[in-house]
């Protein structure tokens, strides 16, 4: 049987606000946001840090939300909609945490991309960010890419992730993105 105080106490060491595994459904993504809301009025943090918090919130749920992989078949025992997410604060600083299974061909582009956008400048960001949303060139699932640029600009950090092999079709991707205040935006 699962040991229902260690997990609490691993929680509460990691100042897990906020935890859940499962389907990612719109309704969902609503919950978790109100909820997160209220978190962070009892927490009494500043109408800067909930608003940065907040946004890249609702950026990884999209994320989560429309490029999970749909195409991992049937037979799998892995569900494409099934993912996580964390968000924990330790002293100032926030971490909000994904990861959902992804087809393994397509680990090598997303890893490109977080590559090249973790080895950009703060200014180098600002200026892609324009570039790519002046460029009206969409994804297959609908997007202009601008989430995980958005994402690095107002986390202030770079975008921490981990691609785990589960087989020979699929990955795990894990993100995580640290939230730190003192970041200066120029929006």
């Amino acid at each position: 049987m699962l040991d229902i105080f260690d997990f609490y106490d691993k929680m509460d060491k990691h100042n897990i606000m906020l935890s859940f595994k499962g389907n990612v459904t719109s309704e969902l993504l609503t919950s978790i946001l109100q909820i997160m809301e209220s978190q962070m009025d009892n927490l009494d943090e500043s109408p800067k840090m909930r608003r940065k918090v907040y946004n890249i919130l609702v950026e990884c749920l999209q994320n989560l939300y429309h490029h999970i992989d749909e195409k991992i078949v049937d037979d799998s025992d892995i569900n494409e909609r099934n993912a996580i997410f964390a968000i924990g604060k330790i002293n100032d600083q926030y971490s909000i945490i994904t990861g959902n299974y992804m087809l393994s061909e397509n680990m090598p582009a997303l890893r490109d991309r977080l590559e090249r956008i973790n080895a950009m400048s703060r200014e180098d960001l600002k200026t892609y960010y324009k570039e790519v949303l002046s460029n009206g060139v969409m994804s297959e699932k609908g997007g202009g890419g601008l989430g995980m640029i958005d994402i690095a600009r107002k986390s202030g950090s770079k975008l921490e992730f981990v691609f785990s092999p589960v087989d020979d079709k699929y990955s795990f991707f894990s993100l995580n993105i640290k939230v730190v205040e003192s970041v200066k935006q120029n929006n």
